[in-house]
């Protein structure tokens, strides 16, 4: 059967209108007729017949197998303008009519966070990411998306999957580069017992390990895992949110600091570790608030530590069942929030009937933001500054950031 891919569908795979509805054909771009064998909605064993002028070939020797990138095969140019798209797309579903006045895209080796997968096998240890579609892990050393500071640490990886990983099970890996060295969160492993306590402990010491953390519990500590942030550093938290990239951190915190200045007091929503709250106290005084304990704690110490900085207070709060309301978001001038993909729909209902100047809103989902930034549109707000961010380059994800004021 022959097709015409249409458009990109949110994955990254191309759709073509079929006989009984979408068809959805892996790795093609808008414009491309191919070829293959209808299974469902799929059409598999695709064949290009007739190339995009946005194809290129793949620049990474792992694209063809790995799962972890989408959008090797089109050139960047493309990629950031769908991505722009799809934020646009989603605040036109709203009703809300705007235009991307930036992207930015974090250049390729720059990812500082990354979850990876780990089986024992019979020759060592496999690490990587899962092939595409599959469930078997494939090594990926030429990656082209991770820090080199990450990649230098997969010898202790490889070391700690021999030591914790069970003969038929999976570890699964997120390692944060940091300046005290690697922070591992690691699930999917053995029961954490006193042998394993002590083999992870003289790990940590050979491999220059900041921490460990075994299934939500701390296994060893050679140091506190520390990120450079503003006027100082951000102290990690066991598990802790921390943005992908430093160069996508930097476009974020930028628009944010951007579009609170002037602010004397900002309340940073959703503030974990203190991504925002460290670079907006040089310019106002902050009042950052979290759900879980250990971040706040973990703000709270990264403020101490800063330099230069206005007052920065510290607040655990559930803001999902407990939002500021308007009573109290009226001694702030501005609110920064960056909920997680849900959004924050009882905050920004609360943020709707306030009389807050300006609100910063980032995001990591454009539906749940455009849902939200309809809710202060109607309540009287006027939108700007829209910018996209794309930190995880080459995959199908996407952020964004904007301006939201008192009309």
């Amino acid at each position: 059967m022959k097709l015409t891919i249409d458009r990109l569908g949110h994955h990254g795979d191309g759709i073509a209108k079929g006989p009984d509805g979408p068809v959805f054909v892996a790795a093609m771009l808008p414009g491309e007729e191919v070829e293959g064998e209808l299974k469902g909605d799929r059409l598999e064993s695709a064949k290009i017949i007739t190339p995009s002028v946005h194809r290129r070939k793949a620049p990474c020797p792992h694209y063809r197998a790995c799962g972890g990138c989408a959008l090797q095969h089109a050139h960047d140019d493309f990629v950031a303008s769908w991505k722009a798209g799809v934020v646009l797309h989603a605040l036109n579903a709203q009703g809300i009519i705007a235009e991307v006045t930036a992207i930015h895209t974090s250049p390729g080796h720059s990812r500082r966070r990354a979850t990876l997968s780990a089986r024992r096998t019979k020759a060592g240890v496999t690490l990587g990411f899962h092939m595409r579609g599959s469930d078997q892990v494939i090594a990926v050393p030429e990656c082209m998306l991770l820090d080199p500071e990450v990649k230098r640490h997969f010898p202790a990886l490889e070391e700690l999957t021999k030591l914790g990983a069970s003969r038929k099970g999976e570890l699964s890996i997120t390692i944060t580069a940091s300046v005290s060295g690697p922070d591992l969160a690691v699930t999917g492993g053995k029961p954490l017992d006193a042998m394993l306590l002590q083999d992870l402990g003289q790990l940590c010491e050979r491999f220059g390990i900041a921490r460990i953390t075994w299934d939500g519990e701390a296994a060893a500590t050679r140091a506190q895992p520390l990120v450079p942030a503003g006027p100082g550093q951000i102290h990690l938290a066991p598990g802790a949110f921390l943005q992908a990239t430093a160069e996508g951190e930097a476009a974020l915190v930028k628009a944010v600091c951007a579009t609170t200045k002037g602010a004397k007091r900002v309340a940073d929503l959703f503030a974990g570790c203190g991504t925002f709250t460290l670079p907006l106290a040089l310019q106002s005084e902050v009042h950052g608030i979290e759900g879980a304990a250990p971040l706040t704690r973990a703000l709270d110490q990264s403020a101490r530590m800063a330099k230069g900085t206005h007052k920065i207070t510290a607040e655990t709060r559930d803001l999902f069942r407990n939002p500021l309301i308007p009573d109290e978001l009226r001694r702030y001038d501005a609110v920064v929030i960056d909920p997680p993909r849900a959004g924050a729909e009882a905050q920004i209902g609360e943020l709707a009937r306030s009389n807050v100047p300006v609100i910063a809103m980032v995001s990591c989902n454009p539906v749940t933001f455009a849902r939200d930034a309809k809710a202060l549109i109607n309540a009287g707000y006027v939108m700007s500054d829209l910018q996209v961010v794309d930190q995880f380059r080459w995959a199908t994800h996407v952020e964004m950031v904007a301006a939201f004021r008192r009309g």
